[in-house]
């Protein structure tokens, strides 16, 4: 038996852009706890150059195993947990696969993107007793905490209804329309593959899961039609790999090995997700939510309206807009009393959420009293919104999460 003390071994498979946030927190701010001992991908010019980017932070070069090594990897190197950063439509794969092994598991969100493949990594879960936990980094950035503190504190009582609105500008949601997401086989479409982060977050914030959903949603801005329907020059669109080493490295450098293209035209055929998308849930708690996501914003972030029966929250963070500063508001509103401004960290934003995610993950063992730590439950959870807005729109009628399939 591995004394207690022993640094964690950790393998990671997936080789892409995001799996950089986690191989950063192994090689650096979590050494003395963390041990990265391997790579696993369909790639070996991408395990590469995480290799060399490795060393350049100080650290040694791991193992690289083509992924259909992935077993003999786990043995091999004495893994104790896998990080799983694949395409989300494999997910399921290495995490069952995983979990059969004896290996705990980190994985990416979504944890999935379809009712039978969220049903088989839970009957792994149980048949094993493994466990599972999802990054879901927004848990960890400081004003989405805050809310969960104070709706739990009761500052304003029973909640009624949340209405939260995503805004992807035209950087940042056109990316999806450039990379193997814009294939709903692939990511489940934006209701799964974004929007479960929100999802999650009302799950948390509400203390309770979805009991219905209605959802209404169409590509409206871009694929092959809506480029010369709304008179959108592509040049602006264009992402050229020559101008981000990293990525020309990562993908232009490593193209010929699987053909992958990072840099798809966001207004070419084969775009089958939507980018506009409107959803109405029901919660068991009685809640109802309203949610909007858009794809094509001229500014990013995100709006958030809480309603209680003693009062209301709402928030508003600003995290791109051209020619402006980062910025954000939170307010509490309660009944017949002046509405309060309440302060913000100075440190929102995706770095600080993933910094901390990293040291809950690979840091010491540290108290969590909001619950950040999302299980395969909570992960399981945050997908019933997506699933069921997903089946809503081919059927065109309300969904109840009961008949999706999976059972928690």
């Amino acid at each position: 038996m591995r004394d207690p003390l022993t640094r964690k071994r950790y393998a990671l498979i997936g080789a892409g852009h995001r799996a950089s946030t986690f191989l950063h927190g192994l090689a650096v701010e979590h050494a003395g706890t963390a041990e990265l001992v391997a790579l696993a991908d369909v790639n070996r010019t991408r395990m590469a150059a995480h290799n060399r980017r490795l060393s350049g932070l100080g650290a040694d070069p791991v193992p690289e195993y083509p992924a259909t090594d992935f077993l003999t990897m786990l043995d091999k190197e004495s893994v104790d947990t896998v990080l799983v950063t694949t395409v989300d439509s494999t997910h399921d794969e290495y995490i069952v696969a995983a979990l059969n092994a004896g290996r705990n598991v980190v994985t990416e969100k979504p944890m999935t993107t379809d009712p039978a493949r969220c049903q088989r990594i839970l009957d792994a879960v149980a048949a094993t007793g493994g466990e599972v936990t999802v990054a879901f980094n927004y848990r960890y950035q400081p004003v989405f905490e805050r809310l969960r503190e104070i709706i739990a504190a009761g500052e304003i009582g029973e909640i009624g209804s949340v209405h939260f609105e995503w805004l992807l500008d035209t950087r940042h949601g056109a990316d999806y329309f450039r990379r193997w997401h814009r294939d709903k086989a692939n990511s489940g479409g934006l209701l799964v593959h974004k929007a479960t982060h929100h999802f999650d977050l009302i799950n948390w914030w509400l203390d309770s899961e979805p009991a219905e959903v209605y959802a209404q949603g169409r590509l409206f801005f871009y694929g092959p039609e809506n480029a010369k329907l709304h008179g959108h020059d592509p040049a602006p669109f264009t992402l050229s790999l020559d101008e981000d080493p990293w990525l020309r490295e990562l993908y232009q450098e490593a193209r010929h090995e699987d053909g992958y293209r990072r840099d798809q035209d966001v207004f070419a055929p084969g775009v089958s997700i939507e980018d506009d998308l409107a959803v109405l849930a029901r919660y068991h708690s009685g809640a109802t939510l309203t949610y909007h996501l858009t794809a094509y914003s001229p500014w990013e972030g995100v709006r958030v309206m809480v309603n209680g029966s003693h009062g209301r929250l709402e928030l508003e963070v600003v995290e791109a807009d051209p020619g402006g500063q980062p910025h954000g508001s939170l307010w509490l509103r309660k009944f017949w009393q002046p509405p309060q401004q309440l302060p913000m960290s100075a440190e929102e934003g995706h770095s600080t959420a993933d910094r901390r995610l990293c040291a809950a993950l690979f840091g010491p063992a540290a108290e969590d009293p909001t619950g950040k730590r999302a299980d395969h439950l909570a992960g399981a959870r945050s997908l019933l919104t997506g699933f069921a807005a997903n089946r809503s729109l081919v059927t065109g009628a309300p969904v109840r999460t009961t008949d999706l399939g999976v059972r928690l």
